[in-house]
């Protein structure tokens, strides 16, 4: 009996101190969780933390993916551009010139002639300048650059209208955005290079458009009779031309529209003295201040007209000829780290630096 009883003491003993090592392990857990929550929630939390950051690192593997799909295909991008211009080119200069030379009159075929071949000139110089010509970039040497704030990603200070690009992976001076079609950052040293190619490349499009009409009526026509029975007897080379007559005119059509409204959003945002981001950035800042009851206004707009002065460097009225309507290399307004009104700009505005 009295070794039964020792037995199950030592038996309860050991069930106590089984349920106690228990009972601790189970708070050592717990405080080594509430130590670690407390780790991660000390080194994430932000005071300036809102939807808009939660949302944005959410997509964060989402951009990367995007961003180093595009500099990959950045190259590829180009090529296209260089191969459907080509092939535009060659159908023009087989298909529709001969024609446009029986056909027309010597007054009609000399301006055919001279305004085709400047607005082919236009295209490839401007093409050939924007993908070619560094945006610009913060020098980094320099130290005593005049700067609005430091980059997140550089670590560097950062010039007024300057932005990070993931792209490039360094940032751009007044950058406006990457564009895959160029395989570059449409920035200050680059800007008018890149809209006058849309510009040109669209009114390239619609004249070639416009003075193909009627053969791509008469080609498409062509084409519907080819299942007839029996089946209306074409050449190979008349196929091939109504094909390519075809080709032409959706292609230049087509692009025509879009890269028309891509110029024209571009010409707002100069008129309005903005870039394409810089039109989100004024956008917020005009809602935030109109609900204080202020009134935003852009410090870099200095009216239309003097907007694009400005921005296509034209200083005298012979330079719309010289610098807008001829290629020009000439280079923009300012080195892009500050922002001051130009000495032949006739406003009262005070020199700006950044916002």
């Amino acid at each position: 009996m009295v070794g039964m009883r020792s037995s199950r003491r030592l038996f309860l003993r050991c069930l106590r101190l089984g349920h106690r090592r228990h009972f601790r392990f189970l708070s050592h857990f717990v405080d080594y969780l509430r130590y670690w929550k407390f780790c991660i929630v000390s080194l994430s939390y932000n005071s300036f933390t809102n939807s808009d950051v939660v949302i944005e690192s959410l997509f964060e593997p989402i951009y990367w993916l995007v961003d180093h799909v595009t500099r990959w295909f950045g190259i590829v991008f180009v090529g296209l551009v260089i191969v459907l211009t080509s092939s535009i080119v060659l159908i023009v200069y087989i298909c529709v010139l001969p024609l446009i030379v029986q056909t027309y009159s010597t007054a009609w075929i000399c301006w055919h002639l001279t305004y085709g071949h400047w607005n082919l000139i236009m295209i490839v110089f401007h093409y050939y300048k924007a993908i070619t010509t560094p945006p610009g970039y913060p020098p980094k040497a320099q130290t005593d650059i005049p700067s609005v704030a430091i980059c997140r990603k550089c670590i560097a200070p950062k010039p007024a209208r300057t932005h990070h690009c993931s792209i490039c992976g360094r940032c751009i001076l007044k950058m406006d955005h990457h564009c895959p079609w160029l395989n570059n950052c449409v920035g200050h040293y680059n800007h008018r290079y890149f809209l006058s190619f849309c510009l040109f490349m669209t009114m390239g499009c619609i004249y070639c458009s416009v003075s193909s009409r009627v053969m791509f009526q008469e080609a498409y026509a062509s084409i519907e009779t080819y299942n007839q029975t029996p089946p209306p007897a074409f050449s190979f080379r008349e196929r091939a031309f109504n094909k390519s007559i075809i080709y032409l005119w959706v292609l230049c059509s087509s692009v025509a529209l879009a890269l028309g409204a891509l110029t024209l959003w571009h010409v707002m945002l100069i008129t309005r003295g903005e870039t394409s981001i810089e039109r989100h950035i004024n956008k917020k800042e005009r809602k935030r201040l109109q609900a204080t009851g202020k009134v935003f206004n852009n410090p870099y707009n200095y009216g239309r007209c003097q907007n694009w002065r400005i921005f296509l460097g034209v200083e005298t009225n012979i330079h719309w000829i010289t610098r807008v309507c001829l290629p020009s290399s000439h280079l923009p307004e300012g080195s892009g780290l500050t922002w001051n009104t130009p000495s032949w700009i006739p406003t009262n505005q005070a020199s700006i630096l950044a916002i």
